[in-house]
C-alpha cells in the first residue's frame, strides 16, 4: 500500500508494551499521526523470556526487526522436568513442548523486544511516559481525552494496547469481570542469583497443583524464577502476595525454600492470575483494543506476544485500507478472530504440561514427556501459523 494515498488521522495508543509500539509503527508508516501514552516513566527493561512464533515471525520481518530479534535469540538448549524430590523425569528440547520451530521462531527477553520495537518508532511517534488516560469522551467526529496529568487532547481514534488488566477496556466496555476467564492458577515471576550455575536451560519442578521453574537464558549470574499454584478462586486483592506464595510452598523440597527466600528479597516480583480475556467485540465507536487487552491467551499458550504483533499489523492495515473506522475495525476482527480463538484453545496443552493438579494427571504428563524426542520438531503447531498475512509491506 502506498503511504502517499493512505488516509490520515490522529490516533492515541494506550500502552507501550509490545502491541502498542507495534501498532504505532504500522500506523505511522501508513501516514497516521500517532501518540503513545504509557504510565511507566520510561521504556521498561528486563522481563521474562517471550516467544515470537509462526505468523508473527513474518510480521517481524515486514517490520524490519527480525535480524535484531535473531541477534537477541536466547537459544535455550533443554528443558528438564523434575519430580517433587528433584529426580529427573525427562529432558526435552524446548520446542518439543512449546511447538516452535528451531531456526525460524525466536525467543528473547521481553524487555529487549520492547527496546527493539521502541527503536523503530521513537523518532516518528510522540511518547507520553509517566502518564495515562483518565477519561474518554467520544462524539461523532473524535474522542476527547483527559490525561491523569491534567492535559487534554483530541484524537480521531483511540487504541487500547494496555494489557490483560486494560484501563482503556474498563473505561469503554465496562468492568474486567465481564471478560475475564480465570483458569484456576496463580503465579509469580521474579529474578534471583544464579548460584546453581545453570546455563541456556530451564528446570521445571512439579507436584500436584504446584509448579516451579528456574530459567537461565544465557551464561548469566541471574535466573528467572516462576512459582505457580492451583487456587479455586481468584485471590482477592492482596496486601502482599508473597505471603500467599510462601504459605502455599512452605513444605516443598528441591530448591523451593531458596526460591521463596529469594522472592521475599526480590525487588521485581510480579504476581497475577493465569487468565484469558474473551470479548464478543474488540471495538466500540472510535476505540479499538489490540493484544492482551482484547484477547489475552494466558502465558500457558506462549502466544501472547505473537498474537499482539499479528493483531497490531492487522489493525493498522485495516485502518489504512478503510477510511471509515467502523468498517476498518470490523475488518480487523473478521481477519484474526478465528486465529486468536485457535491459539487461546492451546491453553489446554499448556496447562497439561505445566500444571497437573492430580497425581494421576501428573504421571500421565510425565509419560508423555518421556516419549518426546530431544530434537526440535520439524513443524510448528497449526495454531501458530493458521493465519497467512495479506499483501506486501508498504513501499
Amino acid at each position: 500500500m502506498d503511504r502517499r494515498t493512505a488516509p490520515m488521522g490522529t490516533v492515541l495508543i494506550s500502552g507501550a508494551g509490545i502491541a502498542g509500539p507495534a501498532v504505532a509503527f504500522w500506523l505511522n508508516r501508513y501516514g497516521f499521526a500517532v501518540t503513545v501514552v504509557e504510565k511507566a516513566s520510561t521504556v521498561r527493561d528486563g522481563g521474562y523470556p517471550v516467544d515470537v512464533r509462526g505468523t508473527a515471525v513474518e510480521v517481524a520481518r515486514r517490520t524490519g526487526i527480525l535480524p535484531a530479534l535473531r541477534e537477541a535469540h536466547i537459544e535455550t538448549r533443554r528443558l528438564t522436568f523434575l519430580h517433587a524430590d528433584g529426580r529427573e523425569v525427562a529432558a526435552v528440547h524446548p520446542q518439543a513442548v512449546a511447538g516452535g520451530v528451531e531456526g525460524h521462531d525466536v525467543e528473547l527477553p521481553r524487555g529487549r523486544l520492547m527496546e527493539i520495537l521502541y527503536g523503530t518508532v521513537r523518532d516518528d511517534v510522540e511518547f507520553r511516559y509517566g502518564d495515562s488516560i483518565d477519561t474518554l469522551t467520544e462524539d461523532g467526529h473524535g474522542v476527547d481525552v483527559v490525561f491523569r496529568s491534567g492535559a487534554q487532547r483530541r484524537f480521531d481514534l483511540v487504541v487500547g494496547a494496555d494489557g490483560l488488566h486494560s484501563h482503556t477496556r474498563r473505561l469503554v466496555f465496562g468492568p474486567e469481570r465481564r471478560f475475564h476467564r480465570y483458569l484456576g492458577h496463580c503465579f509469580t515471576v521474579f529474578t534471583l542469583p544464579n548460584t546453581w550455575g545453570f546455563s541456556h536451560e530451564g528446570l521445571i519442578w512439579n507436584t500436584p497443583g504446584r509448579a516451579a521453574a528456574l530459567y537461565a537464558v544465557e551464561d548469566s549470574d541471574q535466573l528467572y524464577a516462576f512459582l505457580t499454584f492451583a487456587h479455586p478462586d481468584p485471590p482477592e486483592r492482596l496486601r502482599d502476595p508473597r505471603d500467599l506464595v510462601a504459605t502455599t510452598f512452605a513444605h516443598d523440597g528441591w530448591n523451593i525454600p531458596a526460591m521463596v527466600a529469594a522472592l521475599r528479597r526480590a525487588d521485581d516480583p510480579f504476581f497475577d492470575t493465569v487468565s484469558q480475556i474473551h470479548m464478543p467485540r474488540w471495538s466500540r465507536g472510535r476505540v479499538a483494543l489490540v493484544g492482551d487487552a482484547a484477547h489475552a491467551p494466558s502465558f500457558l499458550t506462549g502466544q501472547g506476544t505473537s498474537l499482539a504483533l499479528v493483531g497490531a499489523f492487522m489493525l493498522a492495515r485495516s485502518l489504512a485500507e478503510h477510511r471509515d473506522h467502523a468498517r476498518a475495525f470490523a475488518t480487523y476482527e473478521r481477519a484474526i478472530r478465528s486465529f486468536v480463538e485457535l491459539n487461546q484453545a492451546e491453553v489446554g496443552a499448556g496447562a497439561a504440561a505445566l500444571f497437573p493438579t492430580t497425581a494421576e494427571a501428573l504421571e500421565q504428563r510425565n509419560d508423555r514427556l518421556r516419549g518426546l524426542t530431544t530434537l526440535p520438531p520439524a513443524a510448528a503447531r497449526p495454531a501458530h501459523t493458521a493465519l497467512t498475512l495479506p499483501g506486501s509491506p508498504p513501499a
